[in-house]
């Protein structure tokens, strides 16, 4: 670890200023929701921690949550992440391969044992483990060998974090989740399919700077920083939703108009992402901003859950145009009501004035 460069030295030969090194510290804070005076503390970790060793396993997987965080921005991974760090194994990234590339774990393993972290992501599968084998040993072998010595785990992408696809029915290999297998380590979950860039590097920053600590995690293990609120509730089009105003298919006059997609299966008001305010591509755009409706990815079992293209339940222009309707239904019973009451008032006067009359005649 000695030998390794300090980040200021990583930041220089990669012509990375101190201005920017700073802002990014800045933004890093900003995203992680913590207050702006931890900005400088953040900085100051950065600056002066060595550079600990970081192990990737990848499993039932498509590749994606690397292709992913290659895409970080605000600086890129290659710049800060990827020199802050040790990246001493990772399938994808890696030169080393065959007998190099495990012995390059092993030896990760071996020299920080009880301190270095381990990143997983792609499910593993149980009931078949020789299913997937890397260097000839089972997904499920090789994850508890290497959890053993780590400091803690961050399971990126829904495979790792919910079992994801390859957990879907009928689920023929058997794929669980890391936290289904490994229990005596802290796991930090970073859910998507794939997890936003930005969201897996902060992420590992703040574990790297602030400590496990430092971040705060909801009932699925999700850092509610980026975990917290449900994408309807920073949707740009919740107005929409609010007013009634859904989108029937891809093409009509709602979809050209930008209107809710929920009839058209959006699951964002279940689900917790930070997808309608981050976005993807440099904050480009997300899902929903380009027209097509959350799939709901950073949720258990998304893959099941009804259907992509089926709303959830009635939408709320629906309650609302029943509640116009009721109130309309009640103002014509109203109307109704009043007119019979008048009805019966006038036939009651009526009345009372002809037995008046003949109470008269009788006295006469």
């Amino acid at each position: 670890m000695a030998d390794r460069p300090m980040l200021p030295e990583l930041m220089r030969a990669h012509g990375v200023s101190r201005r920017g090194f700073l802002k990014y510290c800045a933004s890093l804070t900003s995203a992680l929701a913590l207050p702006p005076a931890l900005a400088p503390k953040i900085a100051y970790a950065l600056e002066n921690a060595a550079r600990p060793s970081v192990i990737w396993l990848s499993f039932q997987e498509c590749t994606g949550c690397t292709e992913a965080i290659t895409r970080s921005h605000a600086p890129t991974i290659e710049d800060l992440i990827f020199n802050a760090i040790s990246l001493d194994y990772h399938h994808t990234l890696q030169a080393a391969s065959g007998h190099a590339a495990e012995a390059a774990r092993e030896h990760a393993m071996k020299e920080n044992y009880g301190n270095y972290l381990v990143i997983v992501d792609g499910s593993i599968p149980v009931d078949n483990p020789e299913y997937s084998c890397i260097a000839g040993i089972s997904n499920l072998d090789m994850l508890k060998e290497t959890a053993a010595g780590a400091a803690a785990i961050i399971a990126v992408g829904t495979c790792a974090a919910y079992g994801g696809i390859p957990h879907a029915n009928p689920n023929p290999t058997g794929a669980v989740a890391v936290s289904e297998i490994i229990t005596d380590k802290p796991i930090i979950n970073i859910p998507g399919c794939p997890p936003i860039p930005i969201v897996m590097t902060s992420v590992i920053a703040q574990f790297l700077t602030l400590g496990l600590d430092s971040i705060e995690v909801d009932e699925l293990g999700r850092p509610k920083a980026f975990f917290g609120e449900t994408i309807h509730d920073r949707c740009y089009r919740r107005p929409f939703y609010d007013k009634g105003l859904f989108a029937e298919t891809f093409d009509d006059e709602g979809a050209r108009e930008g209107w809710c997609l929920y009839k058209l299966g959006c699951k964002g008001p279940t689900t917790k992402s930070v997808c309608a305010t981050v976005k993807w591509n440099d904050g480009t755009s997300f899902p929903i901003q380009a027209g097509h409706p959350c799939l709901g990815c950073t949720e258990p079992d998304f893959w099941d859950n009804g259907g992509f293209y089926k709303p959830l339940s009635a939408p709320a222009g629906n309650y609302r145009q029943a509640g116009y309707a009721a109130i309309a239904a009640g103002a014509a019973l109203g109307v109704a009501g009043g007119a019979l009451a008048r009805a019966t008032k006038a036939k009651a006067v009526a009345a009372h004035e002809v037995v008046d009359a003949h109470d008269l005649e009788k006295k006469s």
